[in-house]
């Protein structure tokens, strides 16, 4: 039997509070086993909900000290994840991962463990729109706010709400296999399968870089010229460089390459012409640089996680 314990702090996200209680009970029935016992925990005996999810006030049976019992440990989000957590439940977090705990946070309750120093030097994720103020309270943790969830083995970060589902149904597949993780999915009305490596569904930043660094005039000149067949040797003679010093800087200013930045700009423009406009593949595939569909398809799938189709039906505008 696999303990797994939900800590629920004031204002807690009331579908991440649930998601766990459906998928582990979910996999309990598909499995005609009781593997999976959960006890959802609180510092006092009564929880409200985050107000701006429709407050309302639950009991909670478990105190923290079945944090430090249970097998696995999961965080979702609450309202105040930006406040420092109690000092119990920080004590509580460290001694059930001491104790050899697998440790799981949903959304931003990556914050929480994040100020308990759990996710120290460990690759992570979170909701993309909180990624950068994880990164700037918490520089020793590297965040990556493109994918669904990272497992570090004990350590497991999800993105945003919806992941929670991807999360569960993952540690399912971990603790109990393929075949009751796909069952599971089935009765739960969920994909079989989305690869913790999918990216999020992202909110398209600017494409170039703003303010006065090195390269910024030709980021924008890329940005601006994303229809055309950039060579590196194109992009180091407008930056006025050689081509090693352009992957140098770009990389200390980019945190990636030339290559890798103009990929993820043509697939970002895609992106804003399916959101926009009624343009048919092939044209959005010329606009945006890949030169074909089945290119467009291809570096669409691998950066966005979804096809061209799949990503214009999610996010149009009606």
């Amino acid at each position: 039997m696999t303990v797994i314990a939900i800590l629920a702090l004031d204002g807690v996200l009331p579908f991440e509070l649930s998601v766990p209680g459906q998928v582990f009970g979910t996999a309990n029935e598909v499995a005609a086993t009781r593997h999976y016992r959960l006890r959802v925990c609180a510092p006092q005996p009564t929880v409200t909900t985050s107000p701006e999810h429709g407050a309302f006030q639950i009991q909670v049976p478990y105190r923290l000290d079945a944090l430090t019992e249970a097998d696995t440990v999961i965080v979702p989000a609450h309202a105040g994840f930006l406040d420092p957590p109690p000092g119990p439940v920080v004590t509580a977090l460290r001694d059930a991962s001491a104790r050899g705990a697998r440790m799981a946070s949903v959304c931003v309750g990556a914050f929480t463990l994040a100020a308990s120093g759990l996710l120290d030097g460990h690759k992570v994720t979170t909701h993309w729109q909180y990624a950068d103020e994880l990164t700037r309270r918490h520089p020793r943790v590297d965040v990556d706010s493109g994918v669904l969830f990272i497992d570090n083995g004990d350590l497991i970060t999800s993105a945003g709400v919806a992941a929670a589902l991807d999360l569960c149904l993952h540690l399912v597949h971990r603790d109990l296999g393929a075949d009751c993780a796909a069952a599971t999915a089935r009765r739960t009305v969920m994909p079989l399968r989305r690869d913790g490596g999918q990216a999020q569904f992202i909110e398209p930043p600017e494409t170039a870089a703003t303010g006065s660094t090195l390269l910024g005039p030709t980021l924008h000149w890329m940005a601006g010229n994303l229809h055309r067949p950039l060579t590196l040797a194109d992009i180091a003679g407008h930056a006025a460089m050689s081509v090693r010093s352009l992957n140098r800087h770009f990389r200390a200013q980019t945190g990636t390459t030339p290559q890798q930045w103009l990929l993820r700009a043509r697939v970002r423009r895609a992106q804003q012409l399916l959101e926009t406009t009624d343009l048919p593949v092939e044209r959005i595939a010329d606009a945006s640089g890949f030169g074909s569909a089945v290119t467009l398809r291809h570096h669409f799938a691998r950066v966005a996680g979804t096809s061209p189709h799949a990503y214009r039906t999610a996010f149009q505008a009606r």
